[in-house]
């Protein structure tokens, strides 16, 4: 039998609500909110774990409940709540009635592991955006990249907008965080070139590079570009070119512009 909540003011929904809201509970407790069915799907198809599932059968189906029990652990616990209590933990204004309390990784260098001999990563330098964010995760699950890897992260990526934003690919991407002195020696390690996307005299066309070998793109901030560190230390430079009247344009649409480059010289040649 599922236990049933239905007052605002039981410690655990107040727990709940702090986990949705604030990165200092989410990064103490290790646990972050889930919401949506394909996104917990997700979770599980990227080996989360998953602690509780918290459902409202005046939104979802006791059908979709069911089936989602069904194919989760036998140890989660199940908790149905209140439609007023459920739209006080639930972050989507419009949602499908079921959410996920999930154990955080750790998100560390050395857990990457390449699919492939010649790897091909995406690195994103200091992201503060979480909808920037989502896309490059997007854009990465989208191309089949190795693993994102952030250097100096200005974002919890359990930030409910990172998981919205990126439609679960959170989940389904290896991602690691570290400064950018670590990810530089690990590119080094790993014998991966490097392409850093900057608006400098001296940065080539992207077009004219080969990104069959083991590489990675990097792209910083829209404000401010790549910091000197990245700029001085990368393999190579790389443009765009604009043929407009701006020189720039979002950090995730020209990742995704030089990501799919990359794939496509390695489906296609």
């Amino acid at each position: 039998m599922h236990k049933k909540i239905s007052s605002l003011q039981n410690p655990l929904i107040k727990e709940l609500v702090q986990l949705k809201e604030k990165s200092r509970v989410r990064k103490k407790s290790g646990t972050f909110l889930l919401e949506g069915q394909r996104e917990i799907e997700l979770a599980t198809l990227g080996t989360y774990t998953i602690e509780k599932i918290i459902y409202c059968s005046q939104i979802s189906s006791m059908e979709k409940i069911e089936l989602l029990e069904s194919n989760l652990d036998s140890s989660i616990e199940f908790l149905e709540v209140s439609k007023e209590v459920y739209q006080k933990i639930a972050y989507r204004e419009t949602t499908e009635g079921i959410l996920a309390v999930v154990n955080a990784k750790k998100h560390e260098l050395e857990n990457i592991s390449f699919k492939r001999e010649k790897p091909l990563l995406l690195i994103a330098e200091a992201p503060e955006k979480p909808g920037n964010i989502g896309a490059l995760l997007r854009t990465a699950d989208a191309a089949n990249v190795d693993a994102v890897l952030i250097a100096n992260p200005k974002t919890d990526l359990y930030n409910p907008n990172i998981i919205r934003s990126s439609v679960g690919c959170l989940f389904t991407t290896q991602i690691a965080t570290g400064t950018t002195d670590e990810i530089l020696a690990y590119l080094k390690k790993h014998n991966i070139t490097s392409y850093a996307a900057a608006l400098k005299d001296d940065s080539e066309p992207y077009q004219e590079q080969d990104y069959k070998k083991a590489s990675a793109i990097v792209v910083g901030t829209e404000a401010t570009g790549l910091s000197d560190q990245w700029l001085y230390n990368a393999s190579k430079k790389i443009i765009i070119p604009m043929n407009g009247k701006i020189d720039s344009m979002n950090v995730s649409v020209a990742a995704s512009i030089l990501i799919f480059e990359a794939s496509r010289q390695r489906n296609f040649n």
